[in-house]
């Protein structure tokens, strides 16, 4: 959902495009011919669009186009987005703005849903064929040969791009594609609106056309204070919106896994693609982790035969369109500049080969994914990697992580209080939205809180590499009648650890989260129908996280922290069984939540390993 966008006149790549290193860097007319047209599509809404053809170059030229609400720039100014390696090629980059958005005609529509095969209508597929097939028409110097990419909501639109499409469309790169504001990206993951980054993007994004933007008085608080003293999310239309933003209505209504979401899930829809794939993400992203992975499964499931491929790196949200980025991320050192890697050695042969056509370009690996720990680029012929064994480790009281299932039954409790929410960050000082490199910070803050639980494996005697999602399979009472879950998988780092950060500092008894999700526990028996908790009766919760491609190091120590809650960046669950719309500021309550252990009761964390 959340752009990212670089901005217009600070083109990295014009350095790369010139041929004459030490001579001044060309502008970028020298480079491009520009034009803006309003293209109509097939029910006569005329789209804004926008494109470039290399100059001082011999064609035909590739088309690689670009969908986005975010604006698709314009003629009088250079491309949106580029690399060195596509500039010196040549290339023709066009940009469109969706409908409703920019000068395009048309109504908007968040996440459009895809229609039925055979429906007739309009939707993103068909705004996409007319595209295509008006510029392979229109375009001078072009070879009818079409790409499409983008990132986060682009990446969406790159990838409904590909369903059902026109014959001269050969490469899609969506890139952390937004895929499904339910369970994973964006909203809300696995029930639990991420309202932190929801209630700030809203405001200037989902403003209606002619709409006064609301006036939101933060009152110089800190985000953990303000969305503190908002209260129940049912407070934010009377508080805040006041019928400035219809879309906030739907969202607080539609807080099962309807039909509305099942609708805008892009997996869902993701077959009849005929062109080649390539789906990148970050394993450090945010907002669309989920997406990326979850499309490429699709992909592999819903398109067989076609050329689907995965990438993903040690990124933050879209850090690989920078060429110098990628090289750390908070306090990670990766040990080289990833994102040029990729783009030289991934994205750049992805299009030559498919979308310019050059069949003496290889193909890409099935899945190039980097290995944190090891810092290291790894290539696979599946993904999940085939050969993984899986292993189970047992959280034991008091603390202890075991590789055996205790025999005694067990527990180890913590209380969750509302009007006290465990926090996701150390310092709210500069973050009205969440930090784009949280996933990457130290989670070592959290130690020692009363209202959490961690349990640690003893040091590792040797590496040990783990890949693929990681299944988490808990039994918990609570007090309450409802609640949510919180694991975290934590890579600590020994105290005298050889390892720095980038700043130069030692890495000693620095806690990485290879990996944490949320999950609300009502929705533990289905994601339509959520049911009530009932005190006291144990009750058995089980959800996949993200993948991962890790090693944890000899030294290092395994640990899994449980919470019931990451604010702001999650709602705060109030304890009760109630609708988000329907839930007020009394029916927040403390609760004790317990982790059951050992016995028949056995919570754990599933690892797919790779053995030596």
């Amino acid at each position: 959902m959340l752009s990212w966008r670089l901005a217009p006149f600070a083109f990295l790549f014009l350095a790369g495009a010139s041929v004459h290193s030490q001579q001044a860097r060309p502008r970028w007319q020298d480079l491009w011919d520009a034009k803006e047209e309003m293209v109509a599509m097939r029910d006569g809404v005329k789209l804004h669009t926008v494109y470039f053809v290399p100059k001082g170059k011999t064609g035909p030229f590739p088309i690689l186009l670009e969908r986005t609400p975010y604006g698709a720039g314009s003629s009088t100014r250079p491309p949106q987005r580029s690399t060195p390696k596509i500039a010196q090629a040549g290339y023709i980059l066009a940009y469109q703005d969706v409908r409703g958005r920019g000068p395009s005609e048309g109504e908007f529509i968040d996440v459009r849903p895809t229609r039925p095969k055979g429906q007739a209508g309009i939707d993103e597929t068909t705004d996409t064929f007319d595209t295509v097939e008006y510029l392979i028409n229109h375009v001078p110097s072009n070879s009818k040969r079409v790409g499409l990419w983008g990132i986060s909501y682009p990446g969406f639109y790159a990838g409904v791009g590909a369903i059902r499409n026109h014959p001269a469309l050969k490469a899609v790169s969506p890139q952390a594609p937004v895929n499904d504001w339910f369970m994973g990206d964006d909203v809300t993951h696995r029930g639990a609106m991420y309202v932190q980054e929801t209630f700030d993007f809203i405001q200037f994004f989902n403003l209606p056309k002619g709409g006064k933007r609301p006036e939101v008085d933060r009152e110089g608080l800190s985000a953990y204070d303000f969305f503190l003293k908002a209260g129940a999310l049912s407070n934010y239309e009377g508080k805040f919106f006041k019928g400035a933003l219809p879309y906030w209505k739907e969202l607080i209504q539609n807080d099962t896994y309807n039909q509305y979401w099942k609708d805008r899930a892009l997996w869902r829809s993701f077959s009849d693609v005929k062109c080649a794939v390539l789906t990148v993400g970050g394993l450090f992203d945010k907002e669309d982790q989920y997406g990326a992975l979850k499309l490429y499964s699709a992909g592999e499931k819903q398109n067989p035969g076609t050329a689907n491929f995965l990438v993903m790196g040690p990124w933050s949200h879209g850090q690989w369109a920078s060429p110098s980025g990628g090289a750390s991320l908070a306090d990670l050192a990766f040990g080289e500049k990833t994102s040029q890697w990729y783009q030289e050695n991934v994205e750049f042969p992805f299009f030559e080969r498919y979308l310019r056509g050059d069949q003496s370009v290889p193909a890409p690996a099935e899945a190039t994914v980097f290995e944190t720990g090891a810092n290291k680029w790894q290539k696979f012929e599946f993904w999940p990697p085939h050969g993984m064994k899986h292993e189970s480790f047992y959280c034991d009281s008091p603390g202890t992580l075991s590789r055996i299932s205790p025999k005694p039954a067990s527990k180890t409790e913590y209380v969750y209080d509302p009007a006290k929410p465990t926090p996701y960050l150390a310092d709210f000082a500069n973050s009205k939205r969440a930090p784009g490199d949280w996933l990457a910070r130290d989670q070592k803050f959290l130690e020692g809180r009363s209202d959490t639980a961690i349990f640690r494996l003893p040091a590792l005697t040797e590496d040990y590499r783990v890949a693929g999602p990681i299944k988490a399979d808990f039994w918990i009472t609570t007090t309450g009648t409802d609640a949510d879950l919180v694991v975290q998988i934590i890579d600590e780092y020994p105290k005298d650890a050889t390892e720095t950060k980038p700043n130069g500092d030692p890495m000693g008894g620095h806690q990485m989260m290879v990996r944490g999700e949320i999950m609300k526990v009502k929705f533990r028996e289905s994601w339509e129908k959520p049911m009530a908790m009932k005190p006291g009766q144990p009750t058995r919760v089980t959800f996949e996280l993200n993948d991962v491609l890790h090693t944890f190091k000899k030294g290092h120590t395994i640990a899994v922290r449980v919470m019931s809650s990451w604010f702001p960046l999650a709602e705060r669950n109030p304890n009760k069984f109630v609708s988000r719309s329907a839930s007020v500021d009394a029916d927040f309550k403390p609760a004790t939540i317990t982790i059951l252990t050992g016995g028949n009761s056995a919570s754990r964390v599933e690892f797919g390993f790779l053995p030596k």
